[in-house]
């Protein structure tokens, strides 16, 4: 068979790419799901200004992926647009009593119900899995830094809403505690009593052993109405000093 790719004129069938570039993909999304966490487990508090510089250094990758994985989050709202060129990148947001209000009762609505739904795909793995978290919990509530509870805290509630099968619910919760994480990191030393007076907690995980749906979705919410509310009037003090 003659080889047309050599004769004048004639041009190689061109090749189809089997596999995509990876590197730059994969450094993206490690560096997107990098700073979702800090912000969901409260790393960063309200203000903070996040340089990209200083998170590519951090993580060991280069400018370019940090860069898209900020812009993503500032298209989100969960970040706000910095200034300074390269080495500015972005503020997380201070969230006012208002807004704050309305998290806390979106929260409420949402987290209680995937936490219903939970129980009905609950095993005593699972149940076994919550008690040990809380356990680290009440381990970790006077320990400094507070940062270590945040961490176990959060794994505490998406281990439980993610056996309730409702995908799309839980997305829409992750984006809440995105926007509620800088204000944890800041209100938590001054909150800790109340955690320790009512362990809403223990309750749910308490109501989830008895298989008790409602128990759970009662817990869950309690815990996200009363800490909202002690919150809200923090924030609302700082706003009268201004």
């Amino acid at each position: 068979m003659p080889d047309f790719s050599r004769q004048p004129g004639v041009q190689a069938p061109k090749r189809t790419a089997i596999l995509r570039p990876l590197e730059r993909e994969t450094l993206w999304d490690r560096a997107y799901a990098a700073l979702r966490e800090a912000l969901l487990n409260g790393r960063y508090a309200p203000g903070h200004r996040i340089v990209l510089r200083e998170v590519a250094a951090e993580l060991g990758i280069s400018l370019t992926p940090v860069r898209d994985a900020v812009n993503r989050l500032t298209a989100e709202r969960i970040l706000e647009r910095g200034t300074g060129g390269q080495g500015g990148g972005a503020t997380v947001p201070h969230v006012d009593a208002g807004v704050f209000q309305q998290l806390v009762i979106m929260r409420a609505e949402l987290e209680s119900r995937t936490a219903h739904d939970a129980v009905a795909h609950a095993t005593d793995d699972d149940v076994q899995t919550m008690r040990g978290l809380h356990a680290r919990m009440a381990q970790l509530i006077d320990a400094e830094p507070r940062q270590g509870y945040l961490d176990v805290h959060r794994r505490f509630h998406f281990h439980l809403y993610g056996l309730s099968g409702l995908d799309v619910i839980q997305d829409s919760i992750e984006t809440l505690w995105l926007r509620c994480g800088p204000v944890l990191n800041m209100v938590l030393p001054e909150y800790v009593p109340h955690l320790k007076a009512t362990d809403h907690h223990a309750a749910a995980v308490e109501a989830l052993a008895a298989r008790d749906a409602q128990g759970v979705a009662q817990a869950i919410r309690d815990d996200i109405l009363e800490a909202g509310r002690y919150i809200h009037g923090l924030l609302v003090q700082e706003s009268g000093r201004h």
